[in-house]
């Protein structure tokens, strides 16, 4: 029996995977203010227990990436999402900062997969013109975890205490895994799939991902790339910004607009919702610009990006309101405005690498975006005592339109994805056309 359409629902498990990865690690940031009374942790300390959880993930990223790229996407998630898992649910035996700094240090460290694993998995199983709807789509994973995170954290709080929080998602994430090692297989080796759908997958992906023999991964290659400059800049600039929306949107509504806990969870969960549209939409919005700008594929993901960015002057703008609920509406069009120009990002480095690469490409590229995002994380969660939430928002919004100025004038198309007659074009010096 063939499933008509199965490539649709590798994108389902793929977002699933995200979303409990996503759960583990907004868990924190929705139980911070309680845990932080419970455990006699200042503002400071809970800063330092956020950069733990970068440091690790930012190093991991592109060791994370090799070992997809080495030992294959179905093995290699499932390893790291059973490792997640175990991190997530020991953070319910944490008994002051230094002991949870650690725990989510080990978090991060084993949650570094989620994203590498997740862009080549896309990569294997769609044609360039769909890959960037599919990342939107399997993106949205990281936001719906976000958005399920206040309610199922506050409800752990109110029936039993935040350790319940911590050991449910880790569960969900050992089921996952589960799943995952049951249902995925290259397109190659799917046998559910129908001969009109993988010729389909295949002849639509670019010429650097069809056929490249199995090799050692060489990451100093990638990362003397004129794109992978681009991006690693690009993710350094704008990664802060969702490392700040997830882990202190809980706080800052607390603090600043004096929410309580209940509140929190009747509010804390909407950036996210936008966020889950900012992804789907940004995927779509890349074919309708190619379709109707007349550019190519490449060019539309530089645009989608620009747009994203954009947007990021909503919550620059916080400071100057004084309604929670406007304060809670220009968080959300943050939350669209990140989650838009990520898939592009995500999308672009999909374009340019192979299909040996791109998960080490993928990691590498996150570990510069979360070493950013760290320093960035230091600095705030000093300087949030002394100058407020609103100059902080005003700087993450000037860095990601830094970020996608450095995109549209440095990233070129490698390749070239098909066009709609199967050519590709280059423009002179051997480059494909933007």
């Amino acid at each position: 029996m063939k499933i008509k359409g199965i490539r649709w629902w590798m994108v389902a498990l793929i977002t699933a995977g995200l979303i409990v990865n996503y759960l583990a690690r907004n868990t924190l940031s929705v139980a911070a203010p309680t845990m932080m009374s419970q455990l006699s942790i200042s503002t400071e300390q809970y800063s330092h227990i956020v950069v733990a959880w970068q440091m690790g993930y930012a190093f991991m990223q592109p060791v994370a990436g090799l070992i997809v790229d080495a030992i294959g996407t179905k093995l290699g998630f499932a390893a790291f999402a059973v490792a997640w898992s175990a991190a997530c649910a020991a953070a319910a035996l944490a008994t002051g900062w230094q002991s949870l700094a650690f725990l989510r240090g080990l978090l991060g460290v084993t949650e570094a997969a989620g994203f590498p694993a997740g862009i080549k998995a896309t990569t294997e199983w769609f044609p360039a013109k769909e890959r960037s709807v599919a990342i939107g789509w399997f993106n949205i994973g990281s936001s719906v975890g976000a958005l399920l995170a206040p309610p199922l954290v506050v409800w752990a709080i109110l029936n039993d205490g935040w350790q319940l929080a911590f050991i449910s998602v880790g569960v969900m994430g050992i089921i996952w895994s589960f799943l995952w090692l049951v249902l995925y297989k290259h397109p190659l080796n799917q046998r559910l799939l129908g001969d009109t759908e993988r010729d389909y997958i295949l002849a639509g992906q670019e010429t650097h991902l069809k056929d490249a023999p199995k090799q050692r991964t060489q990451w100093r290659k990638i990362i003397g790339t004129r794109n992978f400059y681009a991006i690693a800049s690009a993710r350094i600039l704008s990664e802060p910004a969702w490392q700040t929306f997830n882990a202190w949107i809980p706080l800052y509504l607390m603090t600043e607009r004096h929410m309580n806990i209940k509140e929190i969870a009747m509010f804390a969960w909407l950036p996210f919702l936008a966020a889950d549209i900012g992804c789907v939409l940004g995927g779509y919005l890349s074919p309708l610009f190619h379709k109707y700008c007349k550019v190519s594929l490449f060019t539309s993901r530089k645009m989608v990006m620009l747009f994203g960015c954009s947007c990021m002057i909503g919550p620059a703008c916080i400071g100057l309101v004084e309604s929670p609920y406007t304060a809670i509406a220009l968080l959300c069009l943050g939350g669209f405005a990140h989650q838009t120009l990520s898939g592009a990002l995500y999308s672009i480095t999909s374009d340019s690498f192979g299909k040996n690469e791109v998960g080490t490409a993928t990691g590498l590229g996150g570990m510069f975006g979360f070493l950013g995002a760290a320093a960035f994380t230091a600095v705030f969660g000093v300087m949030v005592t002394k100058v407020g939430y609103a100059p902080l928002f005003v700087v993450l919004a000037i860095f990601d339109i830094i970020a996608a100025i450095v995109i549209w004038n440095v990233a070129r198309p490698v390749g070239g994805p098909p066009q709609e007659d199967g050519r590709v074009v280059h423009e002179p010096g051997g480059l494909p056309a933007v």
